[in-house]
């Protein structure tokens, strides 16, 4: 059966309003407390998060993986962590953008200082693991808000390789539901004080305006974009793309036309992008992506 499927047989629209709401929920429902929060953060699964994993000669640097918007460290890369430990690579994940009172679901703090949790994260990492540099791969939001972390906090020196799987990074217009935002008094402050995460994703917003000044990507790192023309939440799609040196810009469907992951699939489950991520981890021993990468 091949790892990828569309999006529910409902509109569009109608999803994005939905984790909306789910984020609302979260806010204002009593239930959620922090006394829940999920054992994901200290949990060793299937092999990764591993503190005493010594990276090894054919795969010298340990890799990151940083989840997306509602994403923790756990159930967004219960499929691509272990295909990555398989291949011998020392595979660490993190939580960050934690609210309070608000469990499992992460990444809607303010993204600049979920950069500075990455930022303590690799270097506890490079610690544990003795490497001088380590390689990311992030998912959505998680794609994206390294950037920051190499741009403004230092990372570069830090970072061989950033691979982001459909990353914002350029925003969303989250197929044009934020221009409507001014048209509902209220609505956007609200998404402001309340899930700073989600407002500083709005292409054009603040944090995007600073993130993009000057150019997208910085001397000394590698950057992969793996992208999918079904995208039904980065949008539009092309925005995912760097434009720089060093930068690769990959569409899944180039690779193969029957793939139709859309933004959620791309990063949790198609191992027709998780080859291409680790086509992008070690580009010297790279094998072409096609659909019958399903089954390596």
């Amino acid at each position: 059966m091949l790892p990828w499927f569309r999006a529910a047989r409902v509109p569009r629209t109608r999803g994005l309003l939905a984790a909306l709401l789910l984020a609302l929920t979260l806010l204002i429902a009593p239930t959620a407390t922090a006394t829940a929060a999920p054992a994901a953060a200290t949990a060793t699964s299937r092999g990764w998060n591993d503190y005493g994993c010594k990276p090894s000669a054919a795969h010298p640097r340990p890799v990151v993986l940083v989840h997306g918007t509602f994403g923790n460290s756990i159930d967004n890369w219960l499929v691509l962590a272990p295909y990555l430990v398989n291949r011998g690579y020392c595979v660490f994940s993190l939580d960050y953008g934690q609210l309070p009172g608000v469990p499992f679901f992460h990444g809607l703090g303010p993204i600049d200082k979920s950069a500075e949790q990455l930022d303590a994260f690799v270097d506890k990492v490079l610690d544990a693991t003795g490497a001088p540099k380590a390689d990311l791969v992030g998912h959505s939001q998680g794609g994206m808000m390294p950037n920051y972390y190499l741009k403004f906090l230092g990372g570069a020196d830090k970072v061989n390789a950033l691979v982001g799987i459909a990353p914002d990074n350029h925003g969303t217009t989250l197929l044009g539901l934020t221009k409507l935002l001014p048209h509902f008094p209220g609505v956007e402050k609200f998404i402001t004080d309340k899930t700073p995460g989600l407002a500083d994703q709005v292409a054009g917003s603040p944090f995007i305006t600073k993130l993009t000044a000057g150019g997208d990507t910085v001397p000394g790192v590698r950057y992969t974009v793996i992208a999918t023309k079904y995208d039904q939440v980065v949008t539009p799609y092309r925005t995912q793309y760097l434009d720089g040196p060093n930068v690769r810009n990959v569409l899944l469907q180039d690779l193969c036309p029957l793939d139709l992951s859309e933004h959620v699939a791309i990063g949790t489950v198609d191992r027709i992008a998780f080859h291409e991520v680790a086509n992008a981890l070690d580009p010297a021993r790279a094998t072409p992506t096609t659909c019958a990468s399903v089954v390596g």
